[in-house]
């Protein structure tokens, strides 16, 4: 789950980080009192989506009157946003950050991300902060300094000082920035962060370190612990499909391929993707219904299959072991019935009522396609697909 930089600075203020005063707008109205309230001289209006790139894309602006700053909030409230994060079709912008300006005489990137490599918390950073990073990241990655937090001993002060140093500070500019990468991992490790990213952080002309930008990404399975993250949570930065696939505890996250897929199991999802792309085929999402699905659960996972207008065919793969095959045999046949099925639908059942299971799709009249096994699946929905186009 993500959350918005506003929401992201309150937070880490919370912790004790250093961030400019600012307010959230979603019109202009609001956004000139806000202005008003900060005082000036310098605002910035920066756009509010769940992407970076902002910058070049245009949701970023510094303005220097009240008058600038609701003339731009305006313009940026409604207008649909495309930076290298959101895609093409870019994201609609419908709220604002009015914030202080700074006087920026440094800008560096500070991010606290969970490391798979070394299955650790690692603090990425580097002193060529802002809206270049990217760049630097793919030309110059000795620019980048990465230490691995180890779980047992947790951070320490001299972790603190490596980043520091690494990001070529000096003197008291130094220590004040060991104290806010420590802040940042206190908030990080306290809230269960799975991603927290401050670009740029930066050092002014007076020698202050402040986090002028935060992007915040958290464990969905950590949430239940956290209720007041829950609560910052904007559906209307989230997939429709996705949000719609929570309400029904389906797990389903949507892809660019041609295939549907329905499968019980995260790995059996993952091994079901992988074997489509290997015949030649392209997964259009990741569904795992579960091993206590229901009818009604199943008949849901389907429509939300078939509302992603990108899919050609759907496999469905299915072990019975807790999931009885009779269970998803029925609500195959009951959501292919009520959304009028127009893709090729292949199955694969074993397990638990497999037998039953075959013979309540057989019964049904529907033109459902039958397969062996895994590979035998994936080659049918493939060849399906291709002939239907």
């Amino acid at each position: 789950m993500n959350i918005h930089e506003y929401q992201a600075k309150s937070l880490l203020k919370a912790f004790g980080a250093p961030v400019s005063r600012g307010g959230v707008a979603y019109t202009a109205q609001e956004a000139e009192q806000i202005a008003k309230d900060l005082g000036g001289p310098v605002w910035v209006v920066k756009a509010q989506i769940h992407a970076g790139g902002r910058g070049k894309g245009g949701g970023v602006k510094v303005v220097k009157s009240i008058a600038d700053v609701k003339k731009i909030a305006g313009e940026m409230i409604g207008m649909t946003l495309v930076t290298h994060q959101t895609g093409p079709e870019g994201k609609e912008v419908k709220r604002v950050y009015i914030e202080d300006g700074c006087d920026i005489a440094n800008e560096l990137y500070v991010s606290i991300l969970v490391d798979r490599g070394s299955s650790r918390v690692a603090i990425m950073a580097s002193s060529e902060g802002g809206m270049d990073i990217e760049e630097v990241a793919a030309e110059t990655p000795e620019k980048i300094v990465t230490i691995s937090i180890d779980p047992a001993s947790g951070l320490s002060g001299f972790h603190c000082r490596k980043v520091a140093f690494g990001l070529g500070l000096e003197g008291k500019t130094a220590g004040k920035a060991a104290k806010v990468i420590a802040t940042l991992y206190e908030a990080f490790m306290a809230k269960d962060a799975a991603m927290l990213e401050i670009n740029p952080l930066v050092v002014t002309t007076d020698g202050d370190i402040i986090v002028l930008d935060a992007k915040m990404g958290f464990d969905g399975n950590a949430l239940f612990r956290h209720p007041d993250v829950v609560e910052l949570r904007d559906p209307d930065e989230e997939d429709p499909m996705e949000l719609e696939a929570a309400k029904h505890e389906l797990n389903y996250i949507k892809l660019d391929g041609s295939i549907g897929c329905m499968v019980n199991g995260a790995g059996l999802a993952m091994a079901t993707m992988d074997i489509i792309k290997l015949k030649g085929g392209s997964p259009a999402n990741f569904l795992d219904v579960g091993g206590g699905a229901t009818k009604e659960r199943v008949t849901e996972a389907f429509k939300i299959i078939l509302s992603d207008s990108n899919v050609e065919g759907i496999l469905v793969n299915i072990f019975g072991g807790i999931m009885r095959c009779d269970v998803i045999a029925e609500g195959v046949v009951a959501a292919a019935r009520e959304v009028s099925l127009s893709v090729p639908l292949v199955v694969r059942l074993e397990g638990t009522n497999v037998e039953l299971g075959k013979k309540i799709m057989a019964d049904s009249g529907l033109p459902i396609i039958s397969a062996d096994d895994m590979g035998d699946a994936a080659t049918k929905v493939v060849n399906a697909v291709k002939e239907a186009s």
